[in-house]
């Protein structure tokens, strides 16, 4: 239960303070920026690792979890529970700031800018190349060394300036899932659940060939 209640708390937090951001960005016309949001994604995931890798390995994202199982580091019966208490998480974090902000309309959804083809295959690289930063610094269930987080975080918020404008750079299902289902934007929420996914467990065939 310690490792599921870290997963619920570690992905309430990257939602509530990454969506938030894009938020607070919105109805401040911009204060935040574009930059900015993207250091707090970047910020929240390496502090939610170095709090909470201890626990559960701080996946904070069903797509991380699936790629762990399918390498080997996660056992099976741990995935269903994670991915609940990912959602679960998530899904909070959004109703809390829908609460606080009523007047956001998409409450920090990803939706595409350009093609559907375009954001698929975007969310889809930024994921491959995240899950093998992931699988190269830390395990299943406990993060590696003094700089798995550094080098995550970083990489997390290298692909959300690239990536953001276009796809939004989720990378993450659940972070994606919960701001759609409260704000009700879920037309093309697939693309994010399906592109991760995919992206994550094609990094995991790949690390597995050059080891």
């Amino acid at each position: 239960m310690k490792k599921y209640l870290s997963e619920f708390i570690g992905t309430f937090a990257l939602v509530f303070f990454g969506t938030g951001a894009i938020i607070v960005d919105e109805i401040s016309q911009g204060k935040i920026t574009h930059l900015g949001v993207s250091i707090c994604f970047g910020l929240i995931v390496m502090a939610m690792i170095y709090a909470l890798g201890e626990k559960s390995g701080a996946h904070l994202n069903p797509a991380v979890t699936i790629s762990f199982w399918a390498h080997g580091n996660f056992p099976a019966k741990g995935i269903a529970p994670y991915i609940i208490s990912q959602l679960s998480g998530a899904l909070i974090a959004s109703v809390v700031l829908k609460a606080l902000f009523p007047v956001s309309i998409s409450l920090g959804a990803t939706i595409p800018s350009g093609s559907i083809l375009q954001s698929f295959m975007l969310e889809f690289l930024l994921t491959f190349f995240l899950m093998l930063v992931i699988l190269s610094v830390a395990t299943g269930s406990k993060e590696q060394g003094l700089f798995a987080g550094i080098a995550i975080g970083s990489v997390i918020l290298l692909e959300a300036i690239f990536g953001g404008p276009i796809s939004g750079a989720s990378m993450n299902p659940a972070r994606s899932l919960a701001p759609a289902i409260v704000s009700g934007n879920i037309h093309q929420v697939w693309i994010y659940i399906v592109a991760p996914i995919g992206g994550a467990l094609l990094a995991t065939a790949f690390h597995k060939l050059i080891r």
